[in-house]
């Protein structure tokens, strides 16, 4: 019998990929709770000889100052009885069981217990596995496709899970077809690990260089940025660590095989491989290829790159919808503001040509939003004193013949404002005068005209 459970022992090992050790700690522990649920005992322990096979149970506890548990500990007297040099926290051998005391149902309890814990144990095993591959690449093949995501049979009974906000708007999945992806989290769960993985997650990208790129995967040309729009686009800024070695050379391939081959992957995706520069003016134009850039304006403080390039290569440099100026901003990490040389030259000119001029008309509108302040501030006795003010001061200016060019012209609006009651007072009253006057000769000849009918 003992023979029997060391080669099944090894047959597991073979089978589960469980450590040996790991099997038989789990299988001691799962025979120790069965005889402990038949005895209702505490102190029961069991011993296993992974080379023979023979299996040792008996009673131990504890020995410590304070007893807080008595079916697991007992004082240090107590087990100086037993062995006179225990130390204090040992585990002391009270009393030996005989190992073949089970009935038929203690053997069927072992047995559930046994392999609940070696189901347990495997799990850990493939969760370990599996937690150390966290930023690596894992082949799956699509198992099920369901309306949110995608399950992929990982082998050993996982299942990583590809969710639709991972996956490339470019590619369509079918049953059975191997996918490669990314290992976001690994999670623990009742029916064992779980993967969620991605495809459209920038450490995917680099790890397909990784594998395609030699010199990547030595560390010789090294991945210095990312800046990635699945399904689209991306741009792969890439440094050198050897002297004289070309990193876009080594990256792209020989007629493009290399990047060729991850674009493939990516089911078309466009991809930039530039070089990374330290200085931020040039790894910025370099960022903005394919457009011809010539020159670069860095803002240190706002962290800000102005960047002027030709007429022609504007639409370009920007890209369909602002695409190539955006991803130059996440792979750079500035801030990048476009401007054609034609509108740069334009501006200078302007300002050129505008030169003290533009100073006076700059301050012009603050001082007509500072009279239009005061005057929405007055109060209606304020405005009504200051009409009769202006009026008293029309009249000697009238008299006296003053010009426009005399009087100032702050002042010229206000004797306006005070004439023109005054004129449309007398255009009333002219025109009264001549209808009184026009109504006197009209009378008399209707008196008149009466006398005669009446003679």
């Amino acid at each position: 019998m003992s023979r029997d459970f060391v080669g099944a022992l090894l047959q597991l090992n073979a089978e589960k990929q469980v450590p040996r050790e790991q099997l038989i700690r789990t299988v001691e522990e799962a025979i120790a709770a069965a005889y402990r649920r038949i005895a209702n005992e505490e102190d029961i322990h069991v011993q296993i000889d992974g080379d023979s096979g023979r299996i040792r149970v008996y009673r131990a506890r504890l020995a410590v100052d304070e007893v807080e548990d008595p079916l697991t500990q007992f004082s240090l007297d107590e087990a100086r009885a037993l062995k006179p040099d225990v130390q204090r926290g040992e585990l002391v051998e009270t009393e030996e069981l005989d190992g073949d005391a089970f009935g038929r149902i203690g053997a069927q309890t072992a047995k559930q217990v046994v392999l609940q814990r070696l189901r347990e144990a495997e799990r850990d095993v493939v969760f370990d596995q599996f937690a150390s591959r966290e930023g690596e690449l894992v082949n799956g093949t699509v198992n099920r496709v369901e309306p949110r995501a995608i399950i992929l049979d990982m082998g050993k009974g996982v299942e990583a899970v590809l969710a639709t906000t991972e996956q490339s708007p470019l590619e369509h999945y079918r049953i059975g077809q191997n996918v490669k992806a990314y290992v976001l989290e690994v999670r623990r769960t009742p029916r064992g690990p779980a993967l969620f993985v991605s495809r459209t997650h920038k450490g995917f990208l680099k790890r397909l260089f990784e594998l395609e790129v030699p010199e990547i995967h030595s560390g010789t040309v090294e991945i210095r940025a990312i800046a990635r729009e699945a399904g689209s686009r991306s741009k792969v800024a890439v440094g050198s660590r050897q002297e004289g070695l070309d990193p876009v050379g080594a990256t792209v391939g020989q007629r493009g095989a290399r990047v060729q081959a991850v674009v493939a992957e990516l089911g078309g995706e466009k991809i930039d491989v530039i070089p990374w520069n330290e200085d931020p003016s040039a790894f910025v134009a370099n960022a903005l290829s394919p457009a011809q850039v010539l020159s670069v304006d860095i803002d240190q403080e706002h962290r800000i790159a102005n960047v002027t390039v030709p007429e022609r290569m504007l639409s370009l440099a920007i890209g369909r919808e602002g695409q190539n100026a955006r991803l130059a901003a996440r792979l750079t990490g500035w801030r990048i503001d476009i401007r054609s040389d034609v509108s740069v030259a334009e501006a200078k000119a302007a300002a050129a040509a505008a030169g003290p001029a533009e100073v006076v008309a700059a301050e012009a509108p603050a001082e007509v939003a500072a009279v239009a302040v005061d005057t929405a501030e007055a109060t209606p006795a304020k405005k009504a004193s200051t009409r009769k003010t202006a009026a008293k001061v029309a009249k000697p200016a009238a008299a006296a013949g003053a010009t426009e060019d005399d009087a100032p012209a702050k002042k010229a609006a206000p004797k306006a404002a005070a004439a023109k009651p005054a004129a449309t007072k007398t255009t009333k009253t002219t025109k009264a005068a001549t209808a009184k006057a026009a109504a006197k000769p009209r009378a008399k000849k209707a008196t008149k005209a009466t006398e005669e009918v009446s003679s």
